[in-house]
């Protein structure tokens, strides 16, 4: 049973029956998530269930990456909490409109291919720290609120059945794949978990105990607030860090993907359906969001590799709002918790123990310390911003003790200096050591052969190296300079002094 169908990519096949089974999985296991997320954020259940079906089939039809899957994610509303308490809830939708325009903006100006630069530690600790995130939040739904409002732990017989059918979840999860792949795992568990609960009318937690999730279409509105220069001020900075925030997940969520799937998808293009999906949500009600790791693993798990499974599962979360909430209602929270547990499971990037041993130290850190930034703070950016600030100082590092300079004094005494590594603010220092101004002959040539000027630091180190010679009546030229090397120089040399050994029949960069 292979039917195939085309899906706004003409060029691609995908599986009619996978994409379909996939697409209801993922409703299921996003519905408590956006929920959980709308209602911590003091917001009501149907504004987290707008936000998944509007970023859900906005990013499925216009998104860069078929297969993945975006919704009402906690980490951008997280960022917004101290805004709707102070403000209010339709300062809450200007924002995510803003934000919006931001992430648009990204796109059109081919800013998201940036995120290739984030590197392989980063990644591994990004995953594992949201890994831990997910099977933590699980967590969370063993507790139980009373009539009073007070929450506590479940325990005794409350406690064993939600365990043990969490435990029978999982198990269904791993073990079934090994019997049939005729649906996807995790949606025959959801499903038969529900059945045996139903069958033994069995007393445990459920969607209903969240909130009730019916209602009806999402209305266009303009968020009422006044347009003016002081409000501009108060969601500048929110729209900015949930942009960035939405942005850095989703690619994130993005490269992963890629890997996966040993594809590649578009970042722009990406960032343009992230844009398009939150300004979509701040006019209709929504709280907008970004990719959704799990619910992408999920979904990946399940045989989707195309858009329709991302379409799928937004019609059946919009169905569910306006016709099936009952039934949805009545979903043991045990069974989400399984398969989530088991998507957390698969998350965590188990190779990154394996090769601790064998990796640099400085990634090892790297990785662990994004981990327990993303843990701790919840800041999926800010973790991230870290490690590659961090990796890029540590290359900065490695790369400045690489410069090495080789030295003799050729038949017309004429002192030669042939550099090898980049010359950057790194390494400016290691270099200049290397020379010695009054010791050397009157005349000294500097061969960049092996090596290439990268920034001002390094403009700014040969003016002072020239400027020692000149003080000593000697000479120095540069030789063997790329074409990149001499453009630098050429337009710094209103401010520098350097000379430059013409050498017409050498080209280290070929002209174009």
């Amino acid at each position: 049973m292979k039917n195939t169908i085309s899906l706004f990519d003409l060029s691609k096949k995908i599986n009619y029956k996978n994409e379909m089974l996939a697409g209801f999985t993922v409703a299921m296991t996003m519905i408590p998530e956006s929920l959980s997320f709308a209602i911590l954020a003091g917001l009501s259940p149907l504004t987290g269930l707008y936000a998944a079906f509007m970023m859900g089939i906005v990013t499925a039809v216009l998104g860069g990456r078929p297969g993945m899957v975006s919704g009402g994610a906690g980490a951008t509303i997280v960022v917004l909490i101290a805004l709707i308490k102070s403000h209010g809830i339709e300062y809450l939708f200007a924002t995510v409109i803003l934000a919006g325009i931001f992430q648009l903006l990204v796109g059109v100006f081919k800013f998201g291919k940036f995120v290739r630069l984030i590197p392989q530690p980063v990644m591994y600790g990004f995953l594992n720290g949201l890994a831990v995130i997910i099977f933590m939040a699980q967590i969370e739904q063993f507790k139980i609120t009373d009539s009073s409002g007070t929450v506590s732990w479940m325990q005794g017989t409350t406690l064993y059945i939600m365990a043990g059918l969490a435990a029978l979840t999982a198990a269904i999860v791993y073990f079934f794949p090994r019997m049939t792949k005729v649906i996807p795992a995790s949606l025959a568990a959801i499903l038969i978990v529900f059945a045996i609960v139903l069958g033994f009318n069995i007393n445990t937690k459920t969607v209903a105990d969240i909130a009730h999730i019916s209602g009806n279409l999402p209305s266009f509105h303009i968020p009422k607030i006044p347009f003016s220069l002081e409000t501009l001020q108060i969601i500048f900075p929110y729209a900015l860090i949930m942009a960035g925030v939405g942005l850095i997940e989703s690619l994130l969520t993005l490269s992963m993907v890629d890997e996966i799937t040993n594809s590649k998808g578009n970042t722009n293009r990406e960032s343009i359906a992230q844009g398009v999906a939150n300004m979509t949500n701040g006019f209709f009600g929504g709280m907008g969001g970004c990719a959704m790791v799990a619910q992408t693993l999920v979904n990946l798990n399940a045989g989707s590799r195309a858009r329709l499974s991302g379409v799928i599962a937004s019609i059946t979360i919009l169905i569910i709002i306006l016709f099936g909430a009952p039934f949805i209602e009545k979903i043991p929270m045990a069974a989400l918790v399984g398969v989530m547990m088991m998507v957390a499971i698969s998350t965590f990037q188990w190779v990154s123990i394996r090769i601790v041993g064998k990796m640099p130290k400085s990634d090892i850190f790297v990785g662990v310390l994004v981990a327990l930034i993303t843990i701790v703070l919840h800041n999926l950016a800010l973790a991230v911003l870290v490690g590659v600030i961090i990796a890029a100082l540590v290359f900065a590092w490695d790369n400045a003790k690489r410069i090495r300079a080789k030295k003799y004094i050729d038949e017309n005494g004429i002192k030669h200096y042939e550099i090898y590594g980049p010359l950057f603010f790194g390494s400016v220092m290691a270099f200049s050591d290397k020379f010695d101004p009054i010791n050397d002959p009157d005349e000294v040539l500097v061969d960049f052969k092996e090596s290439r000027i990268v920034d001002m630091s390094a403009v700014d180190a040969l003016d002072k190296l020239s400027k020692r010679y000149q003080q000593h009546n000697k000479i120095i030229r540069l030789r063997h300079l790329s074409e990149d090397c001499r453009t630098i120089l050429k337009n710094a040399e209103t401010v520098i002094e350097v000379n430059i050994q013409e050498d017409p029949t050498y080209k280290v960069m070929p002209e174009k």
